[in-house]
């Protein structure tokens, strides 16, 4: 057994282990490798390198939405998230899942915009495909004076969402 408690058990040699597969150092010797040998392939990068940024409200509420009206997430993981009725107008809508998926395909959120025509105010839209079918959903977002954004509005395909009124089938 090694006493050195640097390395693993069993390893000889006193380098590090390659950087890469076909990188500068060969594993046997730690001589370069021949010049006509295979090179390293260079990390590719996308046209546009962008940092991460994280979802709008708007975008965030979209996938939310989506993912109750689908069936995927439980009404009440919109707590909290709405004011109003629209958290009534969910309750009731959500069992009957008026984005479900269709023929076996997942509901995706394809675009998703918004419009602030007031301070504290969004105004959304997104298009949602399941299979071959699009859907239309607008939505409205208020910022409380803790300046968390709620959905207080909701409209799917043209129809309001209305508590007592089924969904789209």
């Amino acid at each position: 057994m090694s006493t050195d408690r640097t390395r693993p058990a069993g390893r000889r040699d006193q380098n590090g282990p390659r950087s890469a597969p076909g990188g500068p150092r060969s594993a046997s010797n730690g001589s370069r490798s021949a010049p006509n040998g295979p090179r390293p392939v260079p990390p590719q990068r996308s046209r546009r390198p962008q940092p991460h940024r994280p979802l709008r409200p708007h975008q965030w509420f979209a996938e939310r939405l989506l993912a109750v009206l689908s069936g995927q997430r439980p009404v009440h993981w919109m707590l909290g998230h709405t004011i109003g009725e629209a958290y009534d107008q969910l309750a009731e809508l959500a069992p009957s899942t008026p984005l479900r998926a269709t023929h076996g395909s997942r509901p995706v959120l394809r675009h998703c915009r918004g419009a602030q025509p007031a301070t504290g105010v969004v105004e959304a839209f997104a298009s949602i495909a399941a299979g071959d079918r699009v859907r239309a959903m607008a939505f409205r977002l208020e910022q409380g004076a803790d300046q968390r954004w709620r959905c207080a509005a909701v409209e799917l395909g043209g129809e309001r969402l209305t508590a007592g009124a089924p969904g789209p089938r």
